[in-house]
This record gives C-alpha cells, sequence and structure tokens, in this order.
C-alpha cells in the first residue's frame, strides 16, 4: 500500500502524525470500451464547445453554472481555500460508538503512525478501546470538506468517512403506513426459518461469482487465441505532502486538560452572581453532553 495522504490528528494540544491509506480495494475484472468491427479502442475527447477543438486536461477548468451566468474557478482559486490547505483531521467530539448509523459509513481509511515514537498513536488507540467511544473528526481530502469516525479495527486507527446528514435519503413509502396484521404463527414459523439460516458471518466465505466468471471466459479465450495483440498502461500518481510534528505528549495533555478546566471555572464565575434561575440550564447543558447529537455536526 502507498499512502494516499499525509497529515495530523489532533484532539486537545495533541498531536499524531499520520500516514492515511485506502483500507479497501477494487478487485473487478478492468473492461473498456471497443468498436465491434475491428476491436478498436474507444476513447473520449474532452471538446470545447465554442471551438470544437480537443482541450488538453491540464487546460481545463471548473465550473459552476446557476442557469443564467457561468462562474469559472481555477486551481489557484480552489487551492486558496483555508479547508483545502489544511493538514490536519481535527476531532470534533467523542461520541458513544451505538449511535454511528450504519447507513451513513463511507469509505475506509488506515491511519499509520508517522513519526519516530508511535505513542500518542497508540494512547489514543487504547482511549477508544476502553471508552467505548468513537470520534467524530472533521477534514480535507481532494477539494471536499469530510466528517469522519475514527475507530479501532484490531490494533489500527481506522477513519471511516461519514455522509453528511442532507445526503441521507428519507425513506417515505405510504405502502408502510398501512396496518399490517401478522399472525403468531406467522411470526413464530418466521422465526423458525431465520434459526435455520443463522451461523457466525465469515467473509471469507463468499465470493463474487460473477467476477470469477467474467475470468475464466477470458481466460478461455485467451486459451483459444481469441485474442488481439494490444498493450496497456495504466499508472495513477499519488499526493505527496508532509505530516506534523510530535509535541510532548505528557505536556499537550496536561495543558489541554488545564485550559478546559479554566474555561469551566471561567463559566463558573460568570455564573456566580446570577440568581437561581441559571441552576436548570447548567443542568440541562450538563445533560446534553452526555447525547452528543446533531449540534456540532450542523455546525460543520
Amino acid at each position: 500500500m502507498r499512502a494516499i495522504w499525509k497529515g495530523a490528528l489532533t484532539f486537545g494540544l495533541v498531536n499524531v502524525p499520520v500516514k492515511v491509506y485506502s483500507a479497501t480495494e477494487d478487485h473487478d475484472v478492468s473492461l473498456h470500451q471497443v468498436h465491434n468491427k475491428d476491436g478498436g479502442r474507444i476513447r473520449y475527447q474532452r471538446i470545447c464547445e465554442i471551438d470544437g477543438e480537443v482541450v488538453p486536461y491540464s487546460d481545463i477548468d471548473k465550473a459552476y453554472d446557476d442557469g443564467e451566468k457561468t462562474v469559472v474557478l481555477t486551481k489557484e482559486d480552489l487551492d486558496s481555500l483555508p479547508a483545502e490547505r489544511s493538514r490536519e483531521i481535527d476531532v470534533v467530539e467523542f461520541v458513544p460508538s451505538e449511535q454511528i448509523d450504519l447507513l451513513t459509513l463511507d469509505r475506509a481509511y488506515y491511519l499509520e503512525p508517522d513519526s519516530a515514537s508511535p505513542k500518542a498513536y497508540v494512547l489514543l488507540r487504547k482511549t477508544l478501546e476502553q471508552t467505548d467511544r468513537t470520534a467524530i473528526v472533521r477534514f480535507s481530502l481532494r477539494q471536499k470538506t469530510r466528517l469522519a469516525a475514527l475507530r479501532v479495527r484490531d490494533d489500527v486507527l481506522v477513519l471511516q468517512t461519514l455522509l453528511w446528514a442532507d445526503e441521507v435519503r428519507e425513506a417515505a413509502f405510504p405502502s408502510l403506513d398501512e396496518t399490517v396484521r401478522i399472525s403468531a404463527k406467522e411470526l413464530e414459523l418466521s422465526a423458525s426459518l431465520v434459526e435455520s439460516f443463522s451461523s457466525d458471518f465469515d467473509p471469507e466465505e463468499f465470493k463474487d461469482e460473477y467476477q470469477e466468471e467474467l475470468r475464466t471466459l477470458i481466460e478461455a479465450k485467451l486459451e483459444k487465441g481469441d485474442a488481439l495483440d494490444t498493450s496497456e498502461t495504466f499508472g495513477e500518481q499519488e499526493e505527496e505532502v508532509t505530516g506534523g510534528e510530535v509535541i510532548d505528549l505528557m505536556a499537550a495533555l496536561r495543558a489541554s486538560v488545564e485550559k478546559s478546566r479554566a474555561a469551566r471555572e471561567g463559566g463558573a464565575k460568570a455564573s456566580s452572581g446570577k440568581t437561581d434561575a441559571a441552576a436548570p440550564a447548567k443542568t440541562e447543558r450538563k445533560s446534553s453532553a452526555k447525547k452528543p447529537a446533531a449540534k456540532k455536526k450542523q455546525a460543520s
């Protein structure tokens, strides 16, 4: 594996330099389009609609069309955005792991320590394990701000991007509003059927049958000589960036705790001159802290 991104995972004043790797890979057979008459490769060209010329990729910018006007955004414009320049994965909050909706999980990435000592990395990993919490983080990758869940898999920190709340469609199906009666016998038989299929999940037992059959078909054609003499070269360049530096772990932890304590004490002094009517509000804030939900997520 090659790192696709380098940066620093930050929570409080603790800085954990990391390398980011794609945790999954696609093993599907790569196919391309050809002319059925002679097997010639079909290629797509980027043609300008004004002058009809083929435009090289280096001369292409992005644009937004509002229906009446077009705003052209150059590479320099996009690179100037503060979020895109950031190389930090910022921890926003730590939430109970069961609060993460599986429907919102997207792409997964492995994080590898990128420093002389992995102590800060291991500390965060053990903390997540012992507290049974998942860290909600924000970062920028490939010109897009992303929300992600940081969790532990075996001994590795895994970063799994999350869909934004407005990217999840509402399941509004009128047919489910109808009253349906299920008899006790039907439910019993259904449960019996489920029991007959019950097992421990082992992903190694499942194979992509279509891809296996496709490979068999291709190999059979090759053996029969039913193939053209062609050569293809595929390549992909990945981003090379520098990571952050480690600061003293204990000092960072102490400073973070003291900063948090000072903020709480400052809030207590500010409210000391108020009437008892402020007490319920304090209780409410304490209660809401136990249920980190959409408040910060909406702010992002």
